[in-house]
């Protein structure tokens, strides 16, 4: 029974993994025709220019989900039991995961403000001594305790290994099984390793993180199972299925963008354009109410809560506490305004552009690197290595670097409030962003508290977190409180130094370091335009502000690194409440998202490419010779898989297990004859696992009869044969091996009827390749079955066919036999001119004599192509010609890479 498993060896410990077939095979039977036809297999392509091997079979790994249940006998007669009910427990739940989501962000920001608290609290006597060593020590020494326990909380307590995030998500959500995802040792791990990562000191923040937890926390509260812990709770079952799965998954993942922001729209708006595949109005009141329930619970802890300490003024919503980033003086825009404005949106597209291929470029060696180390404990410490190596050079640049700036009075703050008759209480009272400044206050005649408080402004931007640096970039009024040197400082080092931490071995979130680098250059365009205009006191020149363009500027900056557009502008106001610069907004958010298209892809949708998730975008783009194919041209024979094993309604109990035991798809059709002389026709499809559930029952178990019919055998219910994995591999491995083996299964059948997904989805071989992706996507299949007019299976398609590269690759092989065959008729014709054929000569085969007529006195048509031609049936295409100087298509070209 060695086949019914496929072996991966892993040289780790010498030990060799062994992983069912169903984990690392294709979802249906490859043709041998077909491949030595086309030169080309499955495993041979490079899904995603995948030029490692372990890349390839990482992709193929890679399982896909039915979006809707299996419409069977046994499924309607369930839906039939169930009682009627209105959907106050679907809102419930969307309540609950919301209020959860809400606690656990609560839980994030306050345990990572008393870390970094705490850290600092014990180097101030260092800082206000000037020792600057014994700082860089201390920090350093709680900064590495963090880090390793962030890093190897993923590393070594997570089932995947590795850090998990939004790529995965959204990789989930479109239709990707991805293994360990939603597993509560993912849960804890990831939870630990973002508190530590972001209070160790690293330019990271929590959000990529916090999406990941709030979509964990839609799954189990949904589900309210766990194989882990062994729980599976009696209630809520009618939620155990993979759309609903999938709306709660969404919901949660939206509820932790509002929570981490306290933005409720933004995180609707972020699920439906980045996190979703699948999306109706539905989904998006409950989405709404989720958000919702997220942003109030944090709210309302936060409104009396501080360090875990009981502040009073419960359930009092401050404007300063709940929004994120306040801007408290909103400006009077003028026209001239969207001048800078265009130019930080293409600032922003071209420096995101920058960052996603620094980006990607740096997680491509770190893979190379870490994937030639063998053993797997030497390949975990030296990812932990590589986190503790960036946390070394974070914390020497942010320690380091503010003791080579001044200290600058704080005195444009102060005149700009006092001139707009300001109460200050406590005059910006500043605690790390001292540093070893020293400060004063005295009370004046006028009864206000006066303050030459000094501070060190690069110490303001990049000790603290990056969080209280945006607020610093953003206040307004501030024009000249950070010079171009301090700027221009903490933009190269935190726009290398969080590139570089982006995909480490922790649990960390861009969305701050996006934030901070774009406003960064955003207050150096506003600062270039105070240098020019001056500091301007009228309502009319009042726009000219640095901390309005540093707003600007971190969305152009988001924008041109995500590509968000509508879901990042409404964020940008919610954390902000500058109603007054959402046009500005939009301006920059749509320039930089055009200016980084042109380069590449966004970071998400690069990752998703990096890491081999197979993704369906929502419209296909295949290139061929850097010319666009129109998928209207080709059909869906042009990218099935020929050759299908197929079933039975009444199938052999000793076939069945030897068709396990020697195959590794994930689906099979199944077919059957309606009349005895009538051609087998396709009925509808079932699933391997359904399969393998079916064969743990014996009970279900007939002898062979002289029709086709079958007697009232007992039905297994639809929760028995429905689950996501198998409950006991080693069971069913024997059992297969014992009806291979056994003769008295050779006399045993199972009906097959009640179980087969009837409404499978099903389209022509001649039917549109566009509108074949269309309706695989939408419906979020599995397998979609190819028949001929007559309704009889000819092949399948299913995700991986579908992937961009392997999609290009089956096209430029169609393009080629069809260019090889136009240029063989076009090589035999001239010789056929060269040729006169003399009186009496008989004419060519194929050719008829001159002179010759074809029914009703018309010349007869030309010579039909050779069979090739015919074999492909595309219909009449314009193919792009060969490049010049390529020789002939030889027999058998066209592999994978070729002509590439």
């Amino acid at each position: 029974m060695s086949s019914l498993f496929s072996q991966r060896m892993c040289v780790e410990n010498g030990e060799e993994e062994i992983l069912m077939a169903e984990d690392h095979g294709p979802d249906l039977i490859h043709s041998q025709d077909f491949r030595r036809q086309c030169g080309i297999s499955r495993s041979g392509l490079a899904y995603y220019h995948c030029e490692e091997e372990e890349e390839r079979e990482h992709l193929i790994a890679h399982e896909s989900l039915d979006y809707l249940p299996s419409h069977s006998k046994v499924y309607k007669k369930w839906i039939q039991e169930k009682t009627y009910r209105k959907e106050w427990d679907r809102w419930l739940l969307m309540g609950l995961i919301g209020t959860a989501v809400g606690l656990l962000g609560f839980l994030i920001h306050q345990i990572i403000d008393s870390l970094l608290k705490l850290k600092w609290n014990l180097v101030e006597n260092y800082l206000q001594d000037g020792s600057i060593h014994m700082t860089w020590l201390c920090v350093l020494g709680s900064g590495l305790a963090m880090v390793v326990l962030s890093s190897g909380s993923v590393l070594f307590f997570c089932p995947a290994g590795s850090p998990c995030g939004l790529p995965e998500i959204i990789g989930y959500l479109n239709g990707t099984s991805i293994q360990h995802l939603f597993n509560i040792k993912t849960f804890l791990g990831t939870f630990v390793s973002c508190v530590l990562a972001v209070a160790s000191g690293l330019f990271c923040g929590p959000e990529g993180p916090m999406i990941h937890l709030g979509a964990l926390l839609g799954c189990g509260l949904s589900q309210l199972q766990s194989d882990t812990l062994g729980v599976h709770l009696p209630i809520f079952t009618r939620f155990r299925n993979s759309a609903d799965k999938r709306s709660f998954i969404t919901a949660g993942a939206g509820a932790g963008i509002a929570s981490v922001f306290r933005a409720p729209i933004g995180g609707l708006l972020f699920t439906l354009e980045e996190v979703s595949s699948f999306w109706d109005i539905r989904l998006a009141w409950q989405t709404f109410f989720c958000c919702l329930m997220a942003t109030f619970t944090m709210d309302l802890l936060s409104s009396s809560l501080y360090g875990f300490v009981y502040r009073g003024h419960f359930g009092f919503f401050e404007a300063e506490k709940r929004i994120t980033f306040w801007v408290k003086n909103l400006l009077d825009i003028n026209i001239l305004a969207f001048v800078p404005t265009i130019l930080l949106g293409m600032l922003g597209g071209l420096l995101g552009a920058l960052f996603v291929s620094l980006n990607i470029k740096i997680n491509k060696l770190r893979m190379q690197f870490f994937n030639s180390i063998q053993k797997l404990s030497r390949r975990k410490t030296s990812k932990l290595l590589e986190t503790v190596l960036i946390l070394v050079c974070t914390t020497t640049v942010t320690v380091y670097l503010p003791y080579f700036f001044p200290c600058t009075p704080v005195t444009s703050v102060r005149n700009y409030q006092l001139r707009n008759n300001s109460k200050i209480i406590d005059q910006f009272k500043r605690e790390i962003s001292e540093y070893s400044c020293s400060s004063s206050t005295w009370i004046g005649p006028d009864g206000v508290r006066y303050s030459n408080q000094t501070f060190n402004q690069a110490a303001a931007l990049l000790v603290e977190s990056g969080k209280q640096g945006i607020t610093y970039l953003f206040k307004r009024g501030t024009h000249e409180e950070f010079g171009y040197t301090s700027l221009c400082t903490a933009l190269t080092f935190y726009f290398i130094l969080s590139c570089w931490t982006a995909g480490s071995a922790v649990a960390s979130g861009l969305v701050i370091p996006m934030l901070f680098t774009g406003a960064l250059y955003g207050r150096i365009i506003g600062l270039i335009l105070v240098s020019i205009f001056g500091v301007q006191t009228d309502e009319y020149g009042a726009w000219i502000d640095p901390g309005l363009f540093a707003a600007i500027g971190a969305a152009s900056f988001f924008s041109g690194v995500s590509r968000l557009t509508i879901s990042l502008t409404v964020i940008m106001v919610e954390i902000t409440n500058d109603v007054q610069s959402l046009l500005l907004i939009m301006l920059a958010v749509m320039v930089a998202k055009m200016i980084g298209d042109l380069f590449n892809t966004s970071l998400y949708s690069s990752l998703l490419k990096l890491k081999c998730i197979p993704y369906l975008d929502v419209e296909p783009f295949v290139c061929h010779r850097r010319k666009w194919l129109n998928l209207e041209l080709f059909s869906a024979k042009d990218v099935m898989e020929p050759g299908v094993r197929v079933l039975h309604l009444k199938e052999n109990i000793a076939s069945l297990a030897r068709l396990l035991a020697s195959t590794s798809h994930g689906g099979f059709p199944v077919v059957c004859r309606p009349k005895p002389d009538h051609a087998e026709v396709f009925q509808g499809t079932i699933k391997r696992l359904e399969l393998c559930m079916l064969l743990e029952n014996e009970h279900i178990f007939e002898p062979e009869t002289n029709d086709e019919s079958f007697s009232s055998s007992p039905l297994l219910s639809y929760e028995k044969i429905t689950v996501e994995k198998l409950p006991d591999l080693s069971r069913l491995t024997t059992l297969l091996n014992r009806y291979t083996t056994d003769p008295q299964y050779q006399q045993l059948f199972i009906n097959l009827e009640p179980y087969i997904n009837k409404s499978a989805m099903s389209v022509q071989a001649h039917f549109s390749l566009q509108r074949t992706y269309i309706i695989f996507r939408t419906l979020g299949l599995r397998h979609l079955t190819v028949v001929d007019p007559q309704n009889q299976v000819v092949g399948v398609i299913t995700r991986k066919d579908l992937m961009p590269f392997p999609l290009e690759e089956r096209l430029r092989l169609q393009l080629m036999a069809e260019s090889c065959d136009l240029h063989f008729v076009g090589e035999l014709r001239p010789e056929r001119r060269q040729i006169t054929p003399g009186p009496g000569t008989p004419p060519a085969p194929g050719e008829r004599p001159p002179g010759a007529t074809g029914p009703r006195g018309r010349e007869a048509p030309p010579a039909s192509p050779p069979a090739a031609s015919r074999r492909l049936g595309l219909g009449p295409r314009r193919l792009p010609e060969p490049p010049p100087g390529r020789p002939p298509c030889p027999a058998g070209s066209g592999g994978a890479g070729s002509g590439r």
